[in-house]
C-alpha cells in the first residue's frame, strides 16, 4: 500500500484531511493479510480492468466509502457487477478488506489514494457505468469551500470517465453543499439531471451509510442528486 506524498508548498488542494484514526486489531490484520489480494496499488496508468474483473460487466466506482458497509452490501447484492472503492481512510480500508475476505467476494477491489488522481489516471474515458459519492466532507466554512470535492473541474473529469448513459449519484446532509452540487452539475454540458432540471432525487436507491444513519438520528435531511451522461 502506497502512502501520500511529502509536504510541498506547491501541493494541490485536497478535499480531505488524513486523520490517524484508531486501528482495531482486525483492521490492521486485514491490511497485512488481504491487501495483496483485494487492494490495488496506485499507479498513474489505466487499470487493466479485464484482468482485475475477468468477464465483468457494469463497473461501479465509489469515492469515499468510509467504513465500507454500504459498498460491501452493494457488492454482495450485485455479484454480476464490478466494484472499485476509493478512500484514504486506512481504518475503513482495513474494515472493508476484512469484509471482502470474510464473504469471499471477487467483484470488489480497493484503491487507497487521492480520488481525483485515481479518476484522472486510472480510468479510461467512457469506462465507468456508475460513480457514487455519498456524504463527502462539506467543508462548511466559506474559506474552506475550495476544498470541496465537487467543483467544476472534477465534475468535467468525472463526466468524461462515464459511459454514455452512465450516472453519477451524490448524497449530502448539508443543504448548502447540496445546492452547490446542483449548481455545478447543472452547468456540465455532458450531463443531464435524471430527475428534471434543478430537481433532487426524492426516492433514491441507496444503501444506508454510517453518515446517513447518524444524520437521521440528528434529524438532518438528506439530498440526493442523480445525473446521467448524455
Amino acid at each position: 500500500m502506497t502512502s501520500s506524498s511529502k509536504p510541498d508548498s506547491n501541493r494541490p488542494i485536497r478535499s480531505y484531511v488524513i486523520r490517524s484514526g484508531r486501528f482495531t486489531t482486525s483492521q490492521r490484520t486485514a491490511i497485512e493479510q488481504h491487501w495483496v489480494e483485494y487492494g490495488i496499488d496506485y499507479d498513474a496508468a489505466p487499470l487493466p480492468l479485464e484482468e482485475i474483473f475477468p468477464g465483468g460487466t457494469r463497473l461501479i466506482v465509489e469515492i469515499g466509502f468510509g467504513m465500507g458497509d454500504s459498498l460491501l452490501q452493494m457488492a454482495r447484492e450485485q455479484p454480476a457487477s464490478s466494484f472499485i472503492g476509493i478512500d484514504v481512510h486506512r481504518p475503513g480500508v482495513g474494515k472493508l478488506l476484512h469484509g471482502i475476505a470474510e464473504h469471499g467476494l471477487t467483484n470488489l477491489r480497493i484503491i487507497c489514494h487521492d480520488a481525483q488522481e485515481v479518476l484522472q489516471h486510472c480510468f479510461d474515458s467512457a469506462s465507468i457505468d456508475r460513480l457514487l459519492i455519498f456524504f463527502p466532507d462539506p467543508w462548511p466554512k466559506k474559506r474552506h469551500h475550495k476544498r470541496r470535492l465537487l467543483q467544476s473541474g472534477f465534475a468535467e473529469l468525472a463526466s468524461a470517465k462515464l459511459k454514455a448513459g452512465g450516472t453519477i449519484h451524490l448524497a449530502t446532509d448539508w443543504q448548502a453543499y447540496a445546492e452547490h452540487m446542483m449548481d455545478v452539475l447543472e452547468g456540465i454540458d455532458m450531463l443531464e439531471n435524471a430527475e428534471g432540471s434543478n430537481c433532487y432525487w426524492e426516492c433514491p436507491i441507496r444503501s444506508a451509510t454510517k453518515f446517513s444513519r447518524r444524520g437521521q438520528k440528528l434529524g438532518h435531511d438528506v439530498w440526493d442528486l442523480l445525473f446521467r451522461k448524455r
